[in-house]
This record gives C-alpha cells, sequence and structure tokens, in this order.
C-alpha cells in the first residue's frame, strides 16, 4: 500500500518531465530541448506582457507548461490563448491548467486552427517552437504571419538555444533584438523579440 502511494506521488509529481521525455522519443522534431525550460527563462519570456492592454496572449509550443505558468503570473487564464501539437502534451496541459484557451493543432497553420481567434490581435506572442528544425523560408513565414497578429511595435518572441536569432531578418519588415541569454536553463537559452516598426 505505502510503496503504492509512493508511485502514484512520483507520477503526480514529475508527470510533466515524464511526458517531455516521452515527447523526445516519439518526436524529436517538436522538442526542442534537452529538459523543460527553466522558471528563470519562463519568468524572463512571460515578462513583454503589457496586463494593461487588455488584449489576450498567444503562446505556440507550450509543452509541458512551464512558460504557460509563468505567463499566467500576468493575465488570467481566460486571457490566454494556447497552441500545443502533441496530444500528450495537450491533455497534459488541459488538466494542469484550466481555463486556459489551449488548441491542439499545428503553429504553421493558424489561419486553420485558431477558429474564433484567428482574427484577433494579441498583446504579444510567445515562442517555444523548435525553429531551428524547420526550414528557413518557413520560419520567416510564420514570423510575418505571427507579427500580422500583434500592433505594430509589440513582440514575438522566441527562445532558441543557438548563438544566433533562429529567423533571419527580412529588411524593412521586422526589427530583430536579443532579449537575453539565460545560463539557468539546460541547455543555455537565448531570447529573441521580433517587432514591426511603430507606426
Amino acid at each position: 500500500m505505502v510503496v503504492q502511494r509512493v508511485k502514484s506521488e512520483f507520477g503526480k509529481r514529475f508527470e510533466g518531465e515524464i511526458k517531455f521525455f516521452r515527447g523526445m522519443m516519439d518526436g524529436p522534431k517538436q522538442v526542442g530541448a534537452i529538459l523543460p525550460t527553466s522558471s528563470v527563462t519562463a519568468r524572463r519570456m512571460a515578462s513583454v506582457i503589457n496586463p494593461a492592454s487588455g488584449l489576450p496572449v498567444l503562446e505556440l509550443g507550450p509543452g509541458t507548461g512551464s512558460i504557460t505558468k509563468a505567463i499566467l503570473q500576468r493575465i488570467e487564464p481566460k486571457k490566454l490563448v494556447s497552441v500545443e501539437y502533441s496530444d500528450d502534451f495537450y491533455n497534459h496541459l488541459t488538466k494542469l491548467y484550466p481555463g486556459v484557451n489551449f488548441i491542439r493543432g499545428d503553429a504553421f497553420q493558424l489561419d486553420d486552427i485558431l477558429g474564433d481567434y484567428a482574427s484577433a490581435k494579441f498583446d504579444c506572442i510567445i515562442s517555444a517552437i523548435p525553429m531551428l528544425n524547420f526550414p528557413v523560408e518557413a520560419r520567416k513565414d510564420l514570423l510575418e504571419s505571427l507579427l500580422d497578429r500583434v500592433p505594430a511595435g509589440n513582440p514575438v518572441v522566441q527562445i532558441s538555444y543557438g548563438p544566433v536569432s533562429p529567423i533571419g531578418p527580412r529588411p524593412g519588415k521586422y526589427i530583430i533584438k536579443h532579449l537575453d541569454f539565460v545560463m539557468r536553463n539546460i541547455p543555455p537559452a537565448q531570447l529573441w523579440t521580433y517587432r514591426r516598426p511603430a507606426q
């Protein structure tokens, strides 16, 4: 009985990590890191949110939900729209964070999956999609689509693990800025913002 209870508690405590490693094994292209995003990194990414804007926030690739948790420290659940590709992660997240508008689908097909939010404007977009796993032009096209969904001057934030921005420049289309380098993440994380020039 005691052993069974310990196993149950262990399973609950590490459910997210177990799902993360299962996701790594089943679909390495959809999981970009070797461990879930650290709370330090997640809070830094969520720091770009302006709760006073009244606009919802769009999250891409929530995975185990560490970034989702940081976002929910800044806005209420109903203001968050979060797109997850993996069935396992999606099912885990809907139980973990009731009230969040989770959508199971491909972030590269937002027009098809966002439903009522397809024409919405978002305060910002926070992305943990493993961009380096996708073709260069696909990354740029996705970014352009994301920038159309936020007011000019508002950010799209992207986490990456390479030394340079995972999305290259398109002169005159958007501005790329390095937001932070977070050592307290495994592996260390580079954070980037992309904005259209404010009008």
